[in-house]
């Protein structure tokens, strides 16, 4: 079955700095046999000082990152999923982007972000992401095909990859639109605040998973930024039931590993064919 690993970041404001974290831990993930790597939302940038950052956010196209990370994903022979990273827009705002890297060196699938962190929070917080950001207007799926040796020969095994990032999670019709595809994973990278993790993150991440009887992967930032912020980490892996497969807590960096097994998809949706059996509501 395939194997994936989480990688739970404290990205800073020093694009090479996250970069080396992300090519140190697809090392680590394919020595730990993972075909398939994730990073958090803003895995290569994470500063709230817009003008700072400004001077590390290029086009996609003008990115030194892109090549690298392509570049990563076929010298470790395994698939990168990106959380996101902020790449500019000809309108002169940016998108909050995640890219999915296959082993062949293709150009990435991307995800822009459809829904905008625009809030004031109880302890002072505030953040508005559409000031800077564009929402992102497509629902994203790739089928993703991974080969494995095993000891009777080389097995071959896909599963079909929603995308998401952070604060999409409390949006139900983004991920009826994934159920509707049939996926069989769906990607939720995050960066989420501590105060709304505490309350949130579990209780939604496995709610998300339930409602799309597929496997969800959150990767997550934690810890003390050097911009200032805090973030909850707790980086989840969850399966069709509900279950937590994986926490990597809220402490600090690290990387884990699951599995992920199909054949516990098609079980869950024997048992509860909720796909099956969704009608559409008259509004």
């Amino acid at each position: 079955m395939p194997r994936i690993a989480v990688l739970q970041m404290t990205s800073g404001i020093d694009p090479e700095a996250n970069f080396a974290t992300i090519r140190d831990a697809a090392r680590e993930a394919r020595r730990g046999e993972a075909d398939m790597l994730f990073t958090p939302e803003m895995s290569l940038l994470l500063d709230r000082d817009r003008g700072r950052a400004t001077e590390h956010i290029a086009a996609q196209d003008q990115s030194p990152f892109v090549p690298m990370l392509r570049d990563v994903a076929r010298e470790q022979g395994l698939f990168l999923a990106l959380g996101s990273m902020a790449v500019a827009l000809p309108d002169g705002r940016w998108a909050n982007r995640s890219m999915l890297f296959s082993p062949g060196g293709e150009a990435p699938a991307i995800y822009d972000k459809m829904h905008m962190f625009d809030v004031d929070l109880a302890g002072g917080e505030s953040w508005r992401e559409s000031s800077a950001f564009r929402a992102g207007e497509r629902v994203v799926t790739r089928d993703v095909t991974m080969i494995r040796s095993t000891h009777g020969g080389d097995g071959q095994e896909t599963l079909r990859l929603g995308l998401a990032i952070c604060y999409d999670l409390r949006f139900p019709a983004l991920f009826e639109a994934l159920g509707r595809q049939s996926c069989d994973v769906i990607a939720i990278p995050a960066a989420f605040t501590v105060p709304t993790g505490m309350a949130h993150w579990h209780v939604m991440l496995r709610a998300r998973a339930i409602e799309a009887s597929a496997f969800v992967v959150a990767a997550a930032q934690v810890g003390r930024h050097e911009d200032g912020r805090r973030t909850y980490g707790h980086s989840l892996v969850v399966d069709p039931w509900g279950e937590v497969l994986l926490d990597l807590g809220g402490d600090a960096p690290g990387l884990g590993f699951a599995e992920i097994d199909l054949a516990r998809i098609a079980a869950v949706r024997a048992q509860v064919p909720s796909l099956a059996n969704r009608r559409e509501i008259a509004t």
